[in-house]
């Protein structure tokens, strides 16, 4: 009898998992979208983020079932095979963006994070942070399965890993704080799992310290994004609106909800949300039981991407799928840590759930290229039990 984690097909899953959580929040940005706006009629569809999910969401879909079909040692560079990967290009590509980004890029709530693809009435950008995101993620895995044991060379290996981390961070800083430091967490998580000294982790921190509290420092948004949650963690001040809405609107909710659809924060009470703080109106609408089920399908999502991470016989597999796991997995808890007010307030969205299509696609590639690795780990495992048989 095959035990439990080989009866389980992980890939089929983890995408049913992912499936519910894009159409729960296709849903939930639908209704979160309801305006009382006369002008919100099918003659200015593109202007309104509910309809846009509506196309979002099948091409989140369709992207996801390209890229599981790509096999994701093709993102690999082990063994010299540097013009055959494509994690160098997606490297440059990605540089290349936030440094374009800097220049041209598009000012959207007092930051400038967006590219415009193709400007007009049906106008599509795109935000390289969160390309430049992934692309550090499929990098580290590589070059961390190239080096192997190397990466405890401190000079040769650790040493340029922080260099090209210090430039990606360092361009989206300047408009993206909360990017920034998630890819910085990211990139020293992945460094601790493939092995690097623990103690070369510290050493960066005496650039990196200085460097956020400088950005932290010369933005008075974020000063006060961090004064207001202090104050009102230790009981000496209001809390800050935006975050006061949001738990009025789940404190509503209570156990059922106020019904689908019949939220009323919504209604310009509620800053962001359809992004942000999308998660607000799902507890409104469907109470602490529409909060639960969130929660419980990103769990069964990280166990099930952990069990692919834990099971592949591949290194480069291994570190590949913990990251993607690592990324959705931390974003979520900081999301909903947000919206509940326990971390102060940033800008940082719900994966699969929250509005926006830049997010949403590349989201849906990075489960892609898990869901080949899971589909991989399972043959690979097939392979070797039959070897062992014979």
């Amino acid at each position: 009898m095959k035990p439990l984690w080989r009866a389980i097909e992980y890939d089929f899953w983890i995408e049913a998992v992912v499936l519910l959580l894009m159409a729960t929040g296709t849903v939930f940005v639908y209704s979160a979208g309801a305006s009382v706006n006369p002008q919100s009629d099918l003659s200015h569809f593109y202007d309104f983020p509910m309809f846009k999910q509506i196309l979002f969401f099948p091409a989140a879909v369709g992207i996801m079932l390209i890229t599981r079909r790509v096999n994701y040692r093709r993102f690999n560079f082990c063994q010299g095979r540097w013009r055959q990967s494509l994690t160098p290009y997606l490297l440059a590509l990605s540089i290349i963006c936030l440094i374009l980004v800097l220049f041209f890029g598009v000012e959207r709530n007092q930051s400038r994070r967006w590219l415009d693809l193709a400007p007009g009435p049906m106008y599509v950008s795109f935000q390289p942070s969160e390309l430049a995101k992934w692309v550090m993620i499929i990098f580290l895995a590589a070059f961390l399965d190239r080096v192997g044991e190397g990466i405890r060379d401190f000079r040769k290996r650790f040493l340029p890993v922080c260099l090209l981390l210090a430039l990606v961070a360092g361009l989206i800083v300047i408009e993206d704080f909360g990017t920034a430091l998630f890819i910085a967490l990211l990139t020293f998580l992945m460094l601790w799992i493939g092995g690097a000294v623990w103690w070369h982790l510290l050493t960066p921190l005496a650039v990196a310290v200085p460097g956020f509290l400088a950005a932290i420092l010369t933005s008075t948004t974020r000063i006060n994004r961090i004064k207001d949650f202090a104050a009102s963690l230790f009981g000496q001040g209001q809390v800050p609106y935006q975050a006061l809405q949001s738990l009025k609107a789940i404190s509503s909710g209570g156990l059922w909800g106020a019904g689908l659809g019949q939220g009323v924060f919504k209604y310009g009470h509620l800053p962001e949300d359809t992004t942000d703080f999308i998660f607000a109106v799902i507890s409104e609408e469907l109470g602490f039981v529409g909060a639960i089920w969130v929660i419980v399908l990103f769990a069964l999502f990280l166990v099930l991407g952990i069990r692919v991470s834990l099971h592949c016989r591949d290194r480069f597999g291994t570190l590949l799928s913990a990251g993607i796991v690592l990324a959705i997995g931390i974003q979520a808890t900081v999301n909903i840590g947000v919206v509940t007010v326990v971390l102060p307030t940033k800008g940082i969205p719900l994966p699969f759930v929250s509005a926006g299509g830049t997010s949403l696609l590349l989201t849906a590639a990075a489960t892609g290229i898990l869901l080949n690795i899971a589909r991989q780990m399972d043959q690979q495992t097939e392979e070797a039990e039959s070897a062992d048989a014979a």
